[in-house]
């Protein structure tokens, strides 16, 4: 039995906003309970609504008399899919009315039929005008809340239009080449073959950039792992790296896996350690890994290094010691750290909704406890890729600068490249419309005992 696409779109946003739960984690469960044909439409309507969230609210707001209680988010959350229907969609008007009132009926609060249709008729006939005022205000101009704008302004004053129209815009479709099986330039032609438009990326040898988004299963030879979905500055890290055969590496916060693939495809016979959270996380992992062509097995600890599998290991990275031997210790590490994702809103546009500003502070506390805890695990010699997709300096130059004052042992290693921004410490490339998103890096390596 499938339920009405805009029902179970109300109630994946109701449930993001009233418990803090994420679309991602939301989406597959809704998914489900949608025909076939339908799954499309549901993911537009939630990454669509979410997108224009703040914007929509300055309509909202003058559109109702008073704001609907608590337990009725299931309403507000219909009203904003309405109004997105109507103002960025081209679903006839009638039919996203009538289809979004029909919803709210099979919740069964019949004074709210009479209401949502109001509101939406009202915004039939006044679009322009109620527009027009939705702009007046930074919210609805930028479509982002006030906390971030602010943020945003404060930090790169130069760049701030060019990310809020980043931010708002769809992401682009960015391939990675496994470059253990085919070259760039080969699968570029087997692209172009298949009808399929695309460049290579101007970064990342490994990349490509398609026209348009597509099918996975319509790539050439994609479930032969010839490529793989990867973002041109999440390519940046396994290079960064200085990947040589036989190195033992570790790769952590790694799900959903696409820079534990690329790093098996740079180098040969590397002794790699994949950890999460989480096993549920590192499922994707393996999901990635079985396609990819790549062995792995799961571990309780991590007691010595093996070429010959991937080793998959679910921990805590602040304290290795439970996920870990002492005395193993790894020539590469990747630190891929948890963060407030800002420079990946376009991909996750419930950010908008979720993030609020004093979490920043405490995620830059946690990615520095991470980096601490992770480098007794580097070999002395060894080197350390330090990795957010946050735009936000206490996340980036700060957390790197805080480090390198507090460990001796540590130095960083001066990035010769031609992307992203020269700061302090690190680089920082900010998202661009139909290009990378936005993500920063610095690299690390641990002084060798006289």
């Amino acid at each position: 039995m499938t339920s009405p696409v805009r029902l179970v779109a109300a109630q994946v946003i109701a449930r993001l906003n009233s418990h803090q739960e994420t679309l991602a984690q939301l989406l597959p469960n809704a998914q489900s309970q949608v025909a076939d044909r339908e799954k499309p439409l549901l993911q537009e309507l939630c990454f669509g609504t979410l997108r224009w969230y703040p914007r929509i609210k300055q309509i909202y707001l003058q559109l109702m008399a008073k704001p609907l209680k608590a337990k009725d988010g299931d309403i507000e959350a219909l009203v904003f899919l309405g109004l997105y229907q109507l103002g960025y969609m081209r679903i006839p008007e009638h039919a996203a009315i009538s289809e979004t009132v029909d919803a709210v009926k099979k919740l069964k609060k019949h004074w709210a039929v009479k209401l949502v249709n109001a509101v939406l008729r009202r915004y039939q006939r006044e679009k322009d005008t109620l527009n027009a005022a939705a702009l007046e205000s930074d919210q609805g101009r930028l479509a982002h809340p006030n906390w971030l704008i602010k943020a945003i302004n404060k930090h790169w004053p130069d760049q701030a239009d060019a990310i809020f129209e980043a931010n708002n815009a769809h992401p682009p479709f960015t391939l990675r080449v496994n470059t253990a099986k085919t070259t760039r330039e080969a699968y570029l032609s087997e692209l172009e073959a298949a009808g399929v438009s695309a460049t290579a990326t101007p970064f990342s040898s490994d990349g490509m950039l398609l026209a348009e988004a597509a099918p996975v299963l319509s790539l050439p030879k994609f479930t032969e792992g010839f490529s793989s979905v990867q973002d041109e500055a999440a390519q940046l890290a396994a290079h960064l790296l200085n990947l040589k055969p036989g190195q033992s590496v570790l790769d952590t916060c790694s799900a959903p896996g696409g820079k534990t693939g690329h790093i098996l495809e740079k180098a040969d016979d590397l002794a790699l350690v994949s950890m999460d959270i989480s096993n549920s996380r590192l499922v994707r992992v393996e999901e990635n890994l079985n396609r990819i062509g790549f062995g792995f097995c799961y571990q309780e600890k991590i007691s010595q290094l093996d070429s010959s599998n991937v080793q998959l290991v679910a921990g805590d990275a602040v304290t290795p010691e439970q996920w870990c031997d002492e005395g193993v210790q790894f020539d590469r590490i990747l630190l891929d750290a948890p963060c407030s994702a800002t420079g990946v809103i376009r991909r996750h546009p419930d950010i908008k909704q979720l993030r609020v500003a004093n979490q920043i502070d405490a995620l830059a506390d946690l990615q520095l406890a991470i980096l601490n805890a992770l480098w007794s695990k580097l070999k002395p010699g060894g080197r350390l890729v330090y990795a957010t997709c946050s735009i936000f300096p206490v996340e980036n130059t700060d957390n790197i600068a805080r480090f390198l004052e507090s460990t001796d042992d540590a130095t960083e290693i001066e990035l010769d490249v031609d992307w992203g921004i020269a700061q302090p410490h690190g680089r920082q490339l900010l998202p661009r419309n139909a290009g990378h998103d936005g993500f920063y890096y610095a690299v690390l390596s641990k002084s060798i005992s006289d």
